[in-house]
């Protein structure tokens, strides 16, 4: 990592840090009776940003309706088996149920499924950044060991949909003149994942000024997140990844790396870039939601989220290429539960619907 992206790092972590600690004012002077002195409670971004929406595909209702029908249709997969739904479900926060993601015909695949809360605001996607929007993402899940389709099976499966009354209807009403197409199908895939959104937790609540939003456990916690725990240098708010926007970023913790043989460690980021500097580094997570989707990192390794707190605030895991920001930090189990408590302050507030299908 260049010295200037650190420098970067450190003075945004700074910055963040400067915002939890803002100071009380002394005491007035003790003459006659003293009122009260109001204190500031310290500020924390909430805002999400913009939301990256591709020109050829603006958002609807009639869309977002119909690619959330798509995203709980088993029929799109090859085998029938398998939905997008499948790797993203509600008890297990939205994230993958397996330490590895499980395709269609049960085939194992290679590594966790992470997350999609706020995807629509991400700039590139899986955990090696190798798709740049939602729409090459959803292809390629389609096409590949997710869905278990094959590239050159998506214009028959997309007749297959057509087929469906149902389907023939809605696709026509929302793209006119284009019917049931490969592109049609995931152009209303993205647009409903676009609607994923989560912020309203009870941290956002704190941050918007609701000071009975947390509790002391979780007070306790979000300062060691911003401050001694530096948790912040990764995972800042709003989005709790510094991910969010542009190609992504990319860290090297360690894990997966403890493999017997270096021919077999998941090389990451390095896939895409093919630089040697991105070995074995994955792109930070959004820690919303994180208390609810275990197990936790790219291979689902770690199965309970202390132990997850744990692994990283004792500096990850020593390697060729580990990312200089991971260090000790010296946190106490007593510390370590504050931050698990205060993570839970990142639950989203509801889960996905299931709609009814064709």
């Amino acid at each position: 990592m260049s010295a200037r992206k650190l420098l970067l790092l450190s003075t945004f972590t700074a910055s963040l840090i400067a915002c939890a600690e803002t100071p009380t004012p002394p005491p007035a002077p003790m003459v006659g009776p003293v009122a009260p002195v109001a204190v500031a409670m310290p500020s924390y971004p909430h805002e999400l940003g913009a939301m990256v929406i591709p020109a050829d595909n603006p958002q609807t209702d009639a869309k977002v309706k119909l690619g959330h029908q798509l995203f709980f249709d088993s029929r799109l997969s090859k085998d029938g088996s398998r939905s997008c739904y499948s790797c993203h479900l509600n008890e297990d926060g939205n994230g993958g149920h397996d330490p590895i993601a499980v395709g269609a015909g049960g085939k194992v695949l290679t590594r966790h499924s992470p997350v999609i809360w706020n995807v629509g605001h991400l700039g590139a996607f899986y955990w090696d950044g190798r798709s740049d929007s939602l729409e090459a993402q959803a292809t390629a899940a389609w096409a590949g060991g997710n869905m278990g389709v094959g590239k050159e099976n998506l214009d028959a499966k997309a007749a297959e949909i057509a087929a469906v009354a149902g389907y023939a209807a809605q696709f026509n009403e929302v793209f006119p003149g284009e019917g049931v197409t490969p592109t049609t199908i995931v152009k209303a895939l993205s647009a409903y994942e676009r609607t994923l959104v989560c912020d309203n937790t009870a941290f956002d609540r704190f941050a918007k000024g609701d000071a009975a939003a947390l509790d002391d456990a979780q007070r306790a916690g979000l300062e060691l997140f911003m401050g001694k725990a530096a948790c912040a240098s990764c995972h800042a708010p709003p989005h709790f990844s510094i991910a969010y926007g542009g190609p992504g970023v990319y860290f090297n913790v360690g894990i997966g790396t403890q493999s017997a043989s270096p021919e077999s460690v998941d090389v990451g980021r390095m896939s895409v870039t093919k630089a040697e500097s991105d070995w074995a580094a994955f792109k930070v997570p959004s820690l919303r939601n994180v208390s609810k989707s275990a197990p936790y990192f790219h291979d689902g390794s770690v199965a309970d989220l202390k132990g997850a707190v744990r692994l990283m605030a004792a500096g990850g895991m020593p390697n060729k290429n580990l990312s200089p920001l991971m260090v000790d930090r010296g946190l106490t189990d007593a510390e370590l539960d504050s931050i698990v408590a205060f993570l839970g302050a990142l639950d989203c507030a509801k889960g996905l619907e299931q709609p009814t299908l064709p």
